[in-house]
C-alpha cells in the first residue's frame, strides 16, 4: 500500500526520466494526461521531450488538486485524521507486523498513531517511507507544474478537493481500514525499496512495470481499489469526456497509478470510443 501513496529510494532514476503520457484528440480538442510521482528525488529531469511540448501547447493545466486545495491539505487531515478516543497500536497490530510498524516509527520519530484512524495512520507510514527514501513533494511533478504554469499565467485546476481526497479514506468501513493499515506495516521493511522499483519504473514510462507493482499492492484489498482507484478513474475519464465538447489543449497531470491497467483512464476512454494515442 505504500507504493499506491507514492502512486503517493536513494537510487534516483535517470536525469533523464520520460515518464509515460497519452493524448486524447478530436478536431478542436487536445488533452494530454501525464502520470506523475507526487515526490521525487532531488534534480529529477521529467519536464522535457514530449512533456516539455505538452506544457508550452496547454491552455490550462488540471491537477488532482489545485494550488488551493493541495495547500489545504494538511488543515483537513489534522481535522479528519483524530480518532474520538485514542487505542493503542499494540490493540490494533501484533507479531511481524507491530515489529516493523515500530522499526518505521524508530526511523523519525513517534508518529503519534494511537490518536489516528487506522487510515491515517498509513498514510503518516507513507510519508516517513518516502522521506526515508528521499523522496520530496517538493520535487514532485504536481509542484514543478504548477510553478511552470503561474509563471506563464495560465490557469490550474483540479479534478477533486482534498476533503474529498481524504473522505475516500474515511468512508472506508474498519476492517478495510485495519487491513490496509496491517499489509502497510507488514510491507515496511521492504517499502524503501519498493518505492524505488516504482520511481525508476516511472522514469523509463515503463507501464508494464508500474501495473504489477501497483496491482499487487492494492489488489489484495479489493475495497480500496474499487474507492480509491476504479470509481475515482471513472469519474476522471467521464470529465476528459466532458471536457472533450470544448476546444482548446489541456494538461492533465495524476499520479502514473491511475493510468495503467484495464481500468485506468487511457485504457476507459479507449473503450468508449475516444483517440487515445501513447505519445511518450
Amino acid at each position: 500500500m505504500t507504493c499506491l501513496l507514492a502512486a503517493c529510494g536513494t537510487a534516483a532514476p535517470s536525469p533523464q526520466a520520460r515518464p509515460a503520457m497519452w493524448l486524447v484528440e478530436d478536431a478542436d480538442t487536445r488533452i494530454y494526461i501525464l502520470g506523475t510521482m507526487h515526490a521525487l528525488p532531488r534534480g529529477t529531469d521529467w519536464d522535457e521531450g514530449k512533456v516539455a511540448g505538452a506544457i508550452r501547447a496547454a491552455d490550462e493545466l488540471v491537477l488532482e488538486l489545485p494550488p488551493a486545495e493541495l495547500a489545504a491539505a494538511g488543515d483537513m487531515f489534522r481535522k479528519l485524521a483524530p480518532r474520538d478516543t485514542p487505542l493503542r497500536m499494540e490493540a490494533r497490530l501484533s507479531g511481524e507486523a507491530l515489529a516493523r510498524y515500530r522499526a518505521l516509527e524508530a526511523s523519525g520519530g513517534d508518529f503519534g498513531g494511537d490518536r489516528y484512524d487506522d487510515w491515517a495512520v498509513m498514510v503518516l507510514m507513507g510519508q516517513r517511507v518516502a522521506r526515508n527514501a528521499e523522496l520530496s513533494p517538493a520535487d514532485g511533478v504536481e509542484t514543478g507544474l504548477t510553478a511552470e504554469f503561474e509563471a506563464a499565467g495560465k490557469p490550474i485546476g483540479g479534478l477533486e478537493t482534498a476533503e474529498g481526497q481524504l473522505m475516500l479514506f474515511e468512508k472506508l468501513d474498519a476492517a478495510t481500514q485495519r487491513r490496509l493499515l496491517t499489509r502497510a506495516a507488514e510491507n515496511s521493511e521492504d517499502a524503501v525499496r519498493e518505492v524505488t522499483a516504482l520511481t525508476a519504473a516511472w522514469g523509463r514510462g515503463d507501464v508494464a512495470a508500474l501495473k504489477k507493482v501497483i496491482n499487487e499492492d492494492v489488489d489484495m484489498v479489493p475495497a480500496a481499489r474499487k474507492a480509491i482507484i476504479t470509481d475515482r478513474n471513472r469519474r476522471w475519464s467521464a470529465w476528459v469526456k466532458k471536457r472533450m465538447e470544448q476546444p482548446g489543449t489541456v494538461l492533465m497531470a495524476v499520479g502514473a497509478g491511475h493510468l495503467v491497467g484495464a481500468d485506468g483512464v487511457p485504457a476507459m476512454l479507449e473503450a468508449d470510443g475516444l483517440k487515445v494515442s501513447r505519445v511518450q
